[in-house]
């Protein structure tokens, strides 16, 4: 292809992607070092005649305005909101480990600081729902797969019911359900031998159930995904392996993995990011109280009447800075990968 054609054929998509992505990262950087002004504040002196002087304070509306017509993005503070108690917290975190005479007393105060509980929930939901839902999805691909065409299209339809549901929909279904007068809130409480147990109580069990969730809504796309790979394996291949005396599980490790690994790499990479996003099934199964994510806080300081912008400016970054770093190995892996073949 010339150069000449490429452009024009690579332009719209480059356009799009400096005016939808590009340009609002570097929005929300920029916010992250201005705070809002304070207001100007004037003191206004009442006498009255016998009874003396009183001095109120009041916000002068006007000099307020003009100072943020003058500078609309607000007082400069540089990397301050960083390091503060809501987010890296510097200060906190050193004294924590100058006072703390273990490892396990340091991260029990680190628990205390907002921005590492809800980091510490968002890594255990990414590195424990990414694995478990490729394997899910994967297993669920080589059994669709294996079906005869008769039922194959039913299985395939409830297999995908979880990514047909909407994923806040999906959350309440599930919340419900977890309940201690659901169905499953029931039958845990039956098989623990507890009738006061309550997964809604207990911050490990909460846990559980926002991952089994996160599994469940998500295996579907790694299915599809797999499944569409499945049909790709060529099949010369897998004869000659079963004439070799390959059993089933050994077609499946030296044949089919190796043939769908890109798209293991692809699902990996999809799912790394979508997961350290978490943020639906927090709110759908209210639990803000167990369980918080780097985009919910950025979601509770947009809300209310506050709106900490600089705040969630911050929060913003930190989370693009924290998917870069998870797809960084699969990306430089790729990458070599890449070269290899090409060389």
């Amino acid at each position: 292809m010339k150069h000449r054609t490429f452009f024009w054929f690579f332009a719209p998509t480059a356009i799009a992607m400096l005016v939808f992505i590009a340009a609002p990262i570097v929005s929300v950087v920029t916010q992250s070092f201005f705070v809002p002004h304070e207001a100007v504040l004037i003191e206004t002196e009442n006498c009255v005649p016998l009874v003396g002087c009183t001095t109120s304070t009041s916000i002068d509306q006007d000099a307020t305005a003009a100072l943020r017509e003058e500078r609309p993005l607000g007082r400069f503070v540089g990397f301050d909101i960083y390091g503060d108690r809501g987010h890296l917290a510097f200060a906190e975190v050193g004294e924590a480990w100058r006072t703390s005479g273990s490892f396990g007393e340091f991260f029990s105060q680190l628990r205390n600081l907002p921005f590492y509980r809800a980091l510490a929930f968002t890594l255990t939901y990414t590195f424990v729902c990414t694995p478990l839902l490729i394997m899910l999805g994967f297993a669920i691909a080589v059994g669709v797969n294996s079906l005869t065409q008769r039922i194959k299209g039913v299985v395939i339809f409830l297999s995908l019911l979880p990514m047909i549901v909407t994923p806040l929909v999906g959350a309440l279904v599930l919340f419900w359900m977890i309940d201690s007068r659901g169905v499953l809130g029931n039958l845990i409480s039956y098989l623990a031998n507890d009738p006061t147990l309550s997964l809604k109580a207990s911050t490990p069990l909460m846990w559980i159930s926002l991952i089994v969730y996160g599994i469940w809504s998500s295996a579907p796309f790694a299915f599809v995904v797999f499944y569409a790979g499945l049909q790709t394996v060529p099949q010369d291949t897998l004869e000659s392996a079963q004439i070799d005396g390959a059993t089933r599980w050994q077609q499946i490790r030296f044949v089919v993995i190796p043939h769908l690994a890109p798209l293991v790499t692809f699902v990996a990479l999809f799912q790394l990011m979508d997961n350290f996003r978490v943020f639906e099934p927090i709110i759908g199964f209210a639990a803000e109280a167990h369980a918080t994510s780097l985009s919910w806080i950025i979601f509770n300081d947009l809300g209310g009447e506050t709106r900490q912008l600089t705040a969630a400016a911050t929060t913003s970054v930190l989370t693009i800075i924290g998917v870069a770093i998870l797809l960084s190995p699969v990306l430089v892996r790729t990458w070599r990968d890449f070269k290899g073949k090409t060389a």
